[in-house]
């Protein structure tokens, strides 16, 4: 068979097409999922920060964070609170801006030896646990909460008529 049949592409490029679209279908269920495991998680995390926040503040005060008490606090709440959020999907990609600069900072002050290990050693950096709690938010910022969530239901809810841009993910 000559790949350069002009029929041969077409039912390649069809195949494929096909392909993709049933592909797409997972989309809204991974991000389902990446919500509810990462939401957890960072809802438990927050929740203990909330209830140890006197060694929190005392930790963050040793990597020299600035006012360690408020940025404990504002870490706790976010993660816990933000979680919650996540976790159902209500404001999911607002949410994920305050979990994303946490995860950076927690990086950059926790984590250093990790960020700075990113040109060469990549399994630490790779291992440290803000990366993943980073690219959860990441994913949840760009793609959106998907199509089981509350911002999807609201936003079906109180949507304007279509103005040419479609987005399926919210």
């Amino acid at each position: 068979m000559d790949m350069n049949t002009p029929g041969l592409r077409s039912r390649i490029r069809d195949a494929y097409a096909l392909f993709a679209r049933l592909a797409s279908y997972l989309q809204s269920p991974l991000l389902l999922t990446l919500r509810i495991y990462w939401g957890l998680s960072f809802f438990q995390t927050g929740y203990g920060k909330l209830h140890k926040l006197g060694q929190i503040t005392e930790y963050f005060a040793s990597l020299g964070i600035p006012n360690p008490g408020f940025n404990a606090l504002l870490a706790a709440c976010t993660e816990c609170f933000g979680g919650l959020l996540l976790l159902v999907g209500l404001a999911s990609r607002l949410t994920a801006i305050p979990l994303i600069v946490t995860m950076v900072v927690a990086y950059v002050t926790a984590e250093h030896e990790s960020a700075a290990a990113f040109f060469n050693d990549q399994d630490k950096f790779i291992s440290s646990a803000p990366l993943t709690y980073l690219m959860v938010s990441l994913i949840v910022f760009v793609f959106g909460p998907g199509v089981f969530s509350i911002d999807y239901l609201l936003g079906r809810k109180f949507a304007r008529p279509a103005s040419g841009i479609a987005n399926s993910s919210q």
